[in-house]
């Protein structure tokens, strides 16, 4: 794991839980000479990414290109990874964010007025952790059975359906399908993106 000063842990760990993983706004405090030599480093290592911020959205500027617009700054798949971050997650929740940002830059409905409350927030998932594990086992192309991941985490039935459904499902959005298989059972699959 690469070596991040204390300020740079603090930007991408903020980001991480945030929509869209979005680094700004910066933590209090840093700003000027400080936040830009931060920010410069931390783009060119790969860490954070400079896009264009969706201002009908009301998101934070780092800077302004002029004309009313402007960028932000997210936090990469590198960044994430750089805190201890499953890979597996960082790249299945970067997916889904080029994914909505593709959607909602066709032009097939009426664009939204406002920002949905009840969509999903993304969520940092430490590496290690039993959600990271069940993630990967639904990301297998075989997909993985309620009894796998018990055998796997050491958990109830019920609670791996209840984090399936629940956690992974409603919190995370993550498109997750389930199929009956002939002596599995219930086998559920995360797509790769």
């Amino acid at each position: 794991m690469p070596k991040l000063t204390d300020t740079q842990t603090i930007i991408l760990s903020r980001a991480a839980p945030r929509p869209d993983n979005l680094a700004m706004p910066l933590p209090e405090g840093l700003h000027g000479a400080a936040a830009q030599k931060a920010v410069t480093a931390m783009i060119t290592r790969g860490w954070l990414e400079e896009v264009e911020a969706n201002l009908c959205r009301h998101e934070p500027l780092w800077r302004e290109t002029g004309d009313g617009h402007g960028t932000t700054l997210i936090a990469t798949e590198a960044g994430l990874v750089a805190i201890g971050i499953e890979p597996v997650v960082a790249s299945t929740m970067t997916n889904l964010r080029k994914a909505k940002l593709e959607q909602a830059s066709t032009p097939q409905s009426a664009p939204e007025t406002s920002a949905d409350p009840k969509a999903p927030k993304a969520i940092a998932i430490r590496t290690g952790t039993k959600k990271a594990q069940i993630i990967a086992l639904l990301q297998r192309p075989a997909g993985a059975s309620i009894t796998e991941i018990v055998d796997t985490t050491g958990w109830l039935p019920h609670s791996v359906r209840g984090l399936i459904s629940g956690g992974l499902k409603k919190k995370l959005g993550l498109p997750i399908t389930s199929e009956k298989v002939q002596g599995r059972g219930t086998v559920y699959k995360l797509e790769a993106a």
